[in-house]
């Protein structure tokens, strides 16, 4: 590609002169390579879908804020954006890691069935939204409708939650310091035993947060609304 330079190991691709859709594909067709792991973004300029469909152990730095879907459908690769992201960042993420260095916007980590998404600032509503596996911690507030349906994996937060955390969930696990403005349907408080302060404690030094499992509490499912109950049909 005339447009890259490569320097030592990395790999630069540059959006100001380089489609994106070129971008992606010489991404997605190093995926499985030996001799190809360190790839810098420049001038993102907030586009949408970069860094979407990896599949390899590749490392992606991406030089700005991006637009919807970073890193979605994301396999293995560690994707790393030094700026904010739009809607859906690691949407449908499978494995390894997405990290936004700024704030990201609604429904981060949608649908998530592994892997790691780490948010230094805030995330707005809806983040972890049906989320099926995948590990979220947010450094800093979710907005609204967090966690809502959501299915399997650990949503943390350092800062505090929006209105109906965890509406409708199922086996997630939340764990927030912060505030919570008010429950979801079906979402209540639970005990903070010795184990899930463990699984907080692995997260939270895996994501570089400066704060103690014992400083969160946990909200899980009340398990009411798994099967019809004409008695709770004003929840669902």
């Amino acid at each position: 590609m005339d447009a890259n330079e490569a320097y030592a190991e990395t790999t630069v691709l540059d959006l100001a002169a380089t489609p994106l859709r070129e971008v992606n594909a010489t991404l997605q067709a190093v995926s499985g390579q030996a001799n190809h792991r360190d790839f810098v973004i420049e001038h993102p300029r907030g586009a949408h879908a970069i860094a979407v469909g990896l599949d390899g152990p590749i490392t992606v730095t991406v030089r700005g804020s991006t637009g919807y879907y970073c890193g979605g459908m994301n396999k293995l690769a560690t994707i790393r954006v030094e700026g904010s992201a739009g809607p859906g960042v690691a949407e449908n993420m499978m494995s390894g890691q997405v990290i936004v260095d700024g704030d990201a916007s609604q429904y981060a980590g949608a649908t998530g069935h592994g892997g790691f998404l780490v948010i230094k600032g805030n995330a707005s509503s809806r983040c972890g939204i049906s989320m099926k596996g995948i590990d979220i911690v947010v450094h800093g507030n979710v907005g609204h409708m967090s966690a809502f349906m959501a299915q399997k994996g650990n949503l943390v937060v350092l800062g505090d939650a929006g209105e109906a955390l965890g509406d409708s969930l199922y086996e997630a696990r939340l764990f927030v310091r912060g505030s919570v403005k008010s429950l979801g349907a079906d979402c209540i408080e639970k005990e903070m035993r010795p184990e899930h302060l463990a699984i907080l404690a692995d997260l939270l030094e895996r994501a570089g947060a400066d704060a103690r499992p014992e400083e969160f509490r946990r909200y899980g499912s009340a398990r009411t609304l798994y099967h019809f109950d004409i008695d709770n049909a004003g929840q669902y």
